[in-house]
């Protein structure tokens, strides 16, 4: 692995652990920021920039690298009550003129990986409605013409 740039002297301490952990774990997978994108739902340059204090990882990142970095359970616990502590400290930027007041604040990010995106709900539209109304006229009909052949067999 390279070495990596030094960062920035005013980094609060919480930021400057987490971030120094963030490095240990992924250079203990032993991949590269690119193979590391390839194997989470972040990209090469977003790692880069989470890797050298540039701006806050969102949760489920943290969480990927943890899995891939083999940790589970208390220390990976751990190390989402490190990263909530550098979220708090993290240096603000800021706000842009096109950003609304209190922008500038750090958010998880609700992104998942494809793999862990639950299923679609099913759908409770006009449509699923017409196709249960549809179902339950053909059952009607059908015991109609049922009892309707019964009666002529029978009568």
């Amino acid at each position: 692995m390279g070495a990596w740039q030094s960062l920035p002297e005013d980094l609060p301490p919480e930021v400057r652990h987490f971030v120094e952990q963030l490095r240990r774990l992924k250079d203990a997978t032993g991949l590269s920021l690119a193979a590391l994108g390839a194997r989470t739902a972040y990209s090469k340059s977003s790692w880069h920039r989470y890797l050298n204090a540039v701006q806050p990882p969102p949760r489920q990142a943290v969480t990927a690298l943890c899995g891939i970095a083999g940790l589970g359970g208390p220390e990976a616990e751990r190390v989402g009550v490190r990263w909530e502590l550098a979220v708090q400290a993290w240096p603000r930027q800021a706000t842009a003129p096109e950003q609304p007041a209190g922008a500038e604040e750090y958010e998880d990010d609700p992104t998942l990986p494809w793999w862990e995106e639950p299923p679609p709900a099913p759908s409770k539209g006009p449509r699923g409605a017409n196709r249960m109304l549809l179902a339950a006229v053909l059952l009607l009909l059908v015991l109609v013409l049922v009892a309707g052949v019964g009666v002529v067999v029978l009568g």
